[in-house]
């Protein structure tokens, strides 16, 4: 997994580039009638239950556009809220205020649908000792916050993109002519350049994971679009020699099923890149 100073630039960068896609030369609606020195509150309004989250993620933002402004937080990221709830206070330059307002709805309505969603596959899964992940089918450019609030939802992160973990799919196994041959070829490649990272192979059979089981130092075996059947015959023949992921259109219909097969992880790219926007309002007061 990236470090969190790595994990801290990409959430830097993702608000200077909203900022700058947002604001561009300037606010000319707050320009042309608000006084520069206005002062003004807003609060921001839930208007759909759920989870909430992007609340830390939205001081950061505020901040990054004015750091006179001031905010009073009644509620915290993870918290189940309700229709009318108020998560916080803003306090300061009304100009900045709605510099900033387009920039933190869309984070915090983005990321508390994600921990929303994520939060059933949580509790869905209770009582087993299977974890949900998220993938990398995320929004270009905001990978870094989807992913953060997967973790407020109560899910764990997979891999953060393809430089922290190798991940042998299909295409490389059939690019590499074999499994066997991706495996090796990218065991000499972790000790010919000097890398320390986990190895997760994918299996589309079970015949794919007893060539895998042959193999030392793999982390995790992928056990990709297997029927509930062939991913317990999958987890029994695995055992202990590595963790187990199943994956493949899994849904909250399907995924207390796939957990009770007794796989470590369930990987859901719905998480991320299946979710509609929760209803939040920022009013002026």
């Amino acid at each position: 997994m990236i470090s969190k100073e790595q994990f801290q630039k990409e959430l830097h960068l993702i608000i200077v580039n909203g900022i700058r896609e947002d604001i561009g030369e300037g606010d000319h609606s707050s320009l042309a009638c608000i006084p520069a020195d206005a002062k003004g509150q807003a609060k921001l309004l839930v208007k759909e239950a759920g989870i909430i989250a992007g609340i830390d993620f939205a001081k950061m933002i505020f901040k990054e556009v004015d750091k006179k402004l001031s905010i009073e937080t009644f509620l915290t990221d993870g918290d189940q809220v309700e229709i009318g709830d108020i998560a916080f206070f803003i306090t300061g330059n009304s100009q900045s205020i709605l510099k900033a307002e387009r920039l933190v709805l869309n984070s915090m309505q983005r990321m508390s649908a994600i921990a929303t969603k994520t939060h059933r596959f949580s509790q869905l899964l209770k009582g087993t000792k299977t974890k949900v992940l998220d993938t990398r089918k995320t929004t270009p450019g905001i990978r870094a916050i989807e992913k953060w609030a997967v973790k407020i939802g109560g899910g764990e992160n997979h891999r953060f993109a393809l430089y922290d973990m190798i991940m042998l799919k299909d295409n490389h196994i059939d690019f590499a002519d074999g499994i066997d041959k991706a495996i090796e070829k990218t065991q000499n490649y972790l000790k010919d350049n000097k890398l320390d990272l986990k190895i997760i192979v994918e299996a589309r059979d079970i015949e794919e994971i007893e060539k895998i089981l042959k193999h030392d130092g793999i982390h995790r075996i992928l056990i990709d679009n297997f029927d509930y059947s062939d991913t317990e015959k999958a987890v029994a023949l695995i055992g202990d020699k590595c963790q187990t992921e199943s994956s493949g259109g899994i849904t909250l219909l399907t995924a207390r099923a796939y957990a009770n097969c007794g796989v470590d992880y369930i990987s859901s790219g719905a998480l991320t890149h299946s979710v509609s926007n929760m209803d939040l309002s920022l009013k002026a007061m």
